[in-house]
């Protein structure tokens, strides 16, 4: 397993495909990690479809209704940074007002510097890209990939 730093600031997403261990960055964007985490904990992110993956850009998912228009029912007020969106960036999706962000995030594939400075980028995919780059690919997917479980690094025993 990759080496963890910071437990308390490391995601664990077992997808259909495996694990994916992402370092979450909480000096770019506090209140998204926090409210990340809120939600893993509560269980929110298990089972949920990536209701859009497109090659060679991003996976998105968060969703509950598994469409791309639904959400926890709290928008976040954007935080945004100069971070790159690279590889194994994830990073918050949003509809076009800067502050609508709620739990829907990506993960991209590869660079797209193009979303730089525009979506708030909370982490990072330190082990397991590989397993994301497994994901079956839509606009929407049929009979997608999902989160099987995520949790926060500090609470697994």
């Amino acid at each position: 397993m990759a080496d963890i730093k910071d437990p308390e600031n490391t995601l664990i997403a077992e997808i259909t495909h495996g694990r994916v261990i992402i370092e979450l960055r909480p000096e770019l964007a506090p209140n998204h990690v926090s409210r990340i985490k809120e939600l893993a904990r509560e269980g929110f992110y298990d089972g949920l479809v990536f209701h859009r993956v497109i090659d060679g850009f991003m996976a998105q998912t968060g969703d509950p209704t598994g469409t791309g228009t639904g959400g926890s029912g709290q928008n976040l007020s954007a935080e945004f940074s100069d971070a790159p969106h690279q590889r194994g960036t994830a990073s918050m999706a949003r509809s076009t007002a800067p502050n609508s962000a709620d739990s829907q995030f990506f993960i991209c594939f590869e660079d797209s510097s193009f979303l730089d400075g525009q979506y708030t980028v909370w982490g990072q995919v330190i082990e397991g890209m590989e397993h994301v780059d497994k994901l079956k690919r839509g606009e929407p997917v049929n009979n997608p990939d999902k989160i099987v479980k995520m949790s926060v690094a500090a609470d697994e025993t």
